[in-house]
C-alpha cells in the first residue's frame, strides 16, 4: 500500500517527446505509482498554445500558457520546451524552489551546464538528463555511474540520427547528398533549421555532454571543434567505399596529453571521418545512433538503439523521472556533478589523427615524387597511395593518400602545401580517419 503522498509532475513542452510523456504518466499512472511507490499527479502541461493541434489528445484541463506558476507549485518538472529561453530561467527557478528536473535539452546544457549543475548543488536538487544525448539509448547513467570507477579513455559516437540517416543513403543506395537530405527532411529527421544537424552543431552539442560527464571537467560548446557533412560528395562515399570505408559524421572525446608539455589534457570534436567497414560503428543504418566507449578496465563497450523520435526519448524521460522520483521517497541531497579534473581541451591543431586526401594531379612524370616530398618536409608518413586516370587526353589522374597518424597540425600544413604545388591541380577532399588500427 502507498503511503508517500503523490508528487507533483508539471511538464513544459507538449511537442514530439512532450506528449508522449504525458500520455504516459496519465495511461501508466498505476503502474508507474507501484513502481515509485507514490502516485505521478500530472499537474500541468506549459505550452505557447492550448489551442494548437498536437498528436496526442491532451485533457484540455492539464493545458497552461502560465510556466512560471506551474513550476513553482510541482516537485518534479519535466522540461521538453527546448531552446535556451524561457528553458533556463524556468530551469532556474524550479531548482532554485528545491524541485528536482529531468531535461532532454542538449543545447541548454552545452551553454548554461554549469549553472544549472551549481543552482542545483545548492540547494540540494538533482539535475536529470538522459534524454538529452542519444534519444532512448541509455549512456550518460553508464558513463555517471557504471564506469564511476573506471577511467574512460575515449568516446566514438554517431549521436545525430539525421546525419547517419544522410551518409548511409549515400553508402548503400547511390543516393546524392541532396536526394538523401531530401528524404531525411520528408521523414522529419531533420531539425527545422536543418543547420543544426548538416553543420554539426547538434552532434558538437552533445560531445560537450559526454565529454564533461566522461572526463570530470566543463567542456562547453565553443571547446569542440565542429566541421559538418556538406563538404561530403558522392565521389567521396565511392572513394571511401573502394578504400574499406564509410563515412559517419562523428562526436569524437578522448583523453590525451598535450603534445607539447606532456601534461594531461582532452581532446573534444565532430567531423565526418571514415571508418572501416569491420568496425561495429560502421553497420550503424539509417537514423539509429550508437557509442563506443573505451575504458581501462571495461575495454570497449558499444551503446546502440534509436537516436530521436516521440517514444523512444519519451523511454529515456521516464526513467529519469522515476528515478527522480524515488530520490524524493528517500530523501537526502541531490548528487552533485563532479568536474574535479578540470583538464585542459586541446586545440584541434594538437589532435593526433590520420588523412584520407584525393587530389588531381598533373599525369607526369616525377608528380608522384614530388608529392612525396611535400609529405616528407612535414614530417607526415604515407601509408597509401592509389591513381588512376581521370582525363588522359588532358593529362590528369586522380591520386588518393592516406597517411599514418600525424599532428592535426602537421597534416594541415601538408595540405596547404598541396594546394600551392605546381604538380597538383585540386585537392578534392580531405577526410579524416577513425577507428583504424594504430
Amino acid at each position: 500500500m502507498i503511503e508517500y503522498r503523490d508528487l507533483r509532475v508539471a511538464v513544459l513542452g507538449a511537442g514530439t517527446v512532450g506528449s508522449q510523456v504525458a500520455r504516459i504518466l496519465l495511461e501508466r499512472a498505476d503502474e508507474l505509482a507501484a513502481r515509485v511507490g507514490a502516485r505521478l499527479e500530472l499537474v500541468g502541461i506549459a505550452v505557447r498554445d492550448v489551442d494548437a493541434p498536437r498528436d496526442v489528445q491532451l485533457p484540455r484541463q492539464l493545458l497552461t500558457t502560465d510556466a512560471e506558476r506551474l513550476v513553482l507549485g510541482a516537485d518534479i518538472v519535466v522540461e521538453l520546451m527546448g531552446g535556451i529561453e524561457p528553458a533556463r530561467t524556468l530551469l532556474l527557478q524550479a531548482l532554485t524552489s528545491g524541485a528536482d528536473v529531468v531535461t532532454a535539452n542538449k543545447a541548454l546544457l552545452a551553454a548554461h551546464g554549469d549553472e544549472l549543475f551549481d543552482t542545483a548543488a545548492q540547494v540540494g536538487a538533482q539535475l536529470y538528463y538522459e534524454a538529452a544525448v542519444a534519444g532512448a539509448i541509455p549512456i550518460i547513467r553508464p558513463l555517471s555511474d557504471s564506469l564511476a570507477g573506471d577511467e574512460v579513455r575515449r568516446i566514438l559516437g554517431i549521436v545525430n540520427g539525421s546525419t547517419n540517416y544522410i551518409l548511409d543513403r549515400m553508402d548503400r543506395f547511390g543516393e546524392s547528398a541532396h536526394e538523401a537530405s531530401a528524404r531525411a527532411a520528408l521523414l522529419g529527421y531533420l531539425e527545422a533549421d536543418p543547420t543544426l544537424d548538416v553543420e554539426g552543431h547538434d552532434a558538437a552539442q552533445k560531445a560537450a555532454i559526454l565529454a564533461g560527464l566522461a572526463f570530470h571537467t566543463a567542456i562547453a560548446e565553443s571547446d569542440v571543434y565542429r566541421e559538418g557533412i556538406t563538404a561530403v560528395t558522392a565521389q567521396d562515399v565511392a572513394s571511401a567505399r573502394a578504400a574499406g570505408y564509410v563515412i559517419k559524421l562523428l562526436a569524437i572525446a578522448e583523453r590525451t596529453a598535450d603534445p607539447d608539455t606532456g601534461a594531461p589534457a582532452v581532446s573534444v570534436r565532430v567531423h565526418p571521418a571514415l571508418v572501416p567497414r569491420e568496425h561495429p560503428l560502421a553497420s550503424v543504418h539509417e537514423g539509429n545512433n550508437a557509442v563506443f566507449v573505451e575504458a581501462e578496465a571495461a575495454g570497449s563497450l558499444m551503446f546502440y538503439g534509436a537516436g530521436a523520435g516521440g517514444p523512444e526519448t519519451a523511454s529515456a524521460v521516464l526513467g529519469d523521472l522515476v528515478s527522480a522520483a524515488r530520490r524524493h521517497l528517500v530523501g537526502g541531497p541531490g548528487v552533485a556533478r563532479s568536474f574535479h579534473a578540470e583538464l585542459p581541451v586541446l586545440p584541434i591543431g594538437s589532435v593526433t589523427t590520420k588523412y584520407h586526401i584525393t587530389l588531381e594531379v598533373d599525369d607526369e612524370p616525377g608528380v608522384l615524387a614530388t608529392i612525396a616530398g611535400v609529405f616528407s618536409e612535414h614530417r607526415v608518413s604515407v601509408a597509401s597511395a592509389t591513381q588512376t586516370i581521370t582525363d588522359g587526353a588532358t593529362g590528369t589522374a586522380t591520386l588518393v593518400v592516406g597517411t599514418h597518424a600525424a599532428l592535426e597540425r602537421s597534416l594541415a600544413a601538408v595540405v596547404d602545401a598541396l594546394r600551392q604545388s605546381s604538380a597538383v591541380q585540386a585537392v578534392r577532399s580531405v577526410i579524416r580517419i577513425e577507428g583504424d588500427q594504430p
